[in-house]
């Protein structure tokens, strides 16, 4: 078939499509599919895909009013066809003439032309009858009833807000290399560029770009002047605060941006970077390579620490803990679709067993700072309160910040609209010894 406009709604079907019904991520089928649309169509792609994960809810709520009976599972792509140009219909301004007869050519080219007819009357029909009012507070914010439940009971004031923010596209931030010159410098490199952008609020080195804009554009880039990184995920260095010399582990360590952030804004770190993940590891590497910058790395499962320590205690450590990632919902709508209630026991129990393996490879005196993407304090507050009920020689060191909610045990930094993720972290410390 000849790339026209509807290869972009075909390709964004069959990814969602992977997606909703085998369980892949975007970042895993995304990459693979920009392959095949022109290079001019590929952020196109993304927003059809993103668009339609974030409103997926939602937007299938509107199409069962529509089909009389379900589509088999054979045509599951349809029905993602389906979604994606209803996400076209309500979030974009691609006319609707154009939405359904492109859907219409798109579906015969999925091989569905059986199927053309039923496509061609659910989308009219939708565009006659305007979009339905959403039965339930789920729907409204397209969310699965059991994550509005959950946030409803952890979060009893802030949970409207929390999923709200959810349906926001994330800004664009960046950290500065300290390295290579301050932020107010880079900041005007940028005005110079033509780039919008201010200072962050909390991170020393973030920068929030007015518009999102390619890498490409931003000066020095390619020679490691800056990085994208969300500001909450900046602020583990200043937290953590090793010292030159200090030897490092970052345990969980892949893709590296926190990496990166230790190495480049304390000098002569003997830094360890760990992950099981070795695809995963390769993108660390690049980016030490950008920027730069050395760390030994190894592929390794840090709670498994008898196959990868070496017996010399870490000064520090950063374990940003496997976790449900409900924290960075709007970078990754698709965890609406992949995430289940039942992932966060395990879940749980990974990040407790995790602290407790690395915990003897701790100095005396030394400090481990645990971090979280997820807003849950099942995963978050309550996983230090059960390590601290066993590990006698364990303390909570206060973070003397302004930034988000003090929890007892760390702070709770919920996703805001226009600025951070939702993080969470807390701050242990060995004594020294006597």
């Amino acid at each position: 078939m000849e790339y026209g406009t509807d290869i972009v709604r075909l390709v964004a079907a069959e990814v969602l499509a992977d997606t909703v019904w085998q369980g892949r991520s975007l970042s895993q089928t995304l990459p693979e599919a920009q392959g095949r649309v022109p290079d001019e169509a590929r952020a196109r792609l993304q927003d059809l895909c993103f668009g339609s994960c974030r409103w997926w809810y939602r937007l299938h709520a509107e199409l069962d009013k529509h089909l009389r009976k379900p589509l088999k599972a054979g045509d599951r792509v349809v029905e993602a066809l389906l979604i994606v140009a209803l996400y076209q219909l309500r979030h974009t301004r691609t006319p609707p003439h154009a939405v359904v007869s492109e859907a219409v050519e798109a579906c015969r080219a999925l091989g569905k032309p059986y199927l053309s007819g039923l496509v061609n009357g659910v989308l009219r029909s939708a565009e006659r009858e305007g979009e339905p009012l959403p039965a339930s507070e789920a729907i409204r914010t397209s969310h699965p009833d059991w994550l509005v439940s959950k946030l409803e009971h952890n979060w009893p004031q802030q949970w409207n807000s929390i999923l709200d923010a959810n349906n926001t596209r994330a800004p664009m931030t960046l950290r500065v290399n300290a390295r290579h010159g301050s932020r107010e410098a880079y900041l005007q490199r940028l005005e110079d560029a033509g780039i919008p952008a201010s200072a962050c609020a909390w991170s020393p080195y973030g920068i929030q770009l007015e518009q999102p804009c390619p890498v490409n554009r931003l000066p020095g880039f390619d020679d490691g002047d800056v990085s994208v990184q969300d500001e909450a995920a900046q602020l583990c260095t200043d937290i953590l605060s090793p010292e030159p010399g200090h030897h490092v582990l970052d345990a969980c360590a892949a893709p590296g941006g926190k990496t990166c952030a230790l190495l480049e804004q304390v000098d002569n770190l003997d830094l360890v970077a760990l992950d099981q993940d070795d695809y995963r590891l390769d993108r660390l590497r690049d980016n030490l390579d950008r920027l730069q910058l050395e760390a030994e790395v190894l592929c390794a499962d840090a709670a498994d620490p008898d196959h990868w320590w070496d017996g010399r205690h870490f000064d520090r450590i950063l374990l940003d803990a496997p976790c449900s990632a409900t924290g960075v919902i709007r970078r990754h709508p698709d965890i609406k679709l992949l995430r289940r209630e039942t992932d966060i026991k395990p879940l749980s129990e990974l990040q407790l067993r995790l602290l407790k393996q690395l915990w003897p490879t701790l100095a005396p005196g030394g400090r481990l700072l645990y971090a979280t993407c997820s807003v849950f304090p099942q995963e978050n507050q309550r996983i230090i309160t059960r390590f601290l009920k066993d590990q006698v020689d364990a303390l909570v060191r206060p973070l003397a910040v302004d930034w988000g909610q003090d929890t007892g045990d760390g702070r709770q930094l919920l996703p805001l609209p226009g600025g951070h993720d939702g993080f969470f972290y807390a701050c242990l410390e060995k004594p020294a010894s006597n």
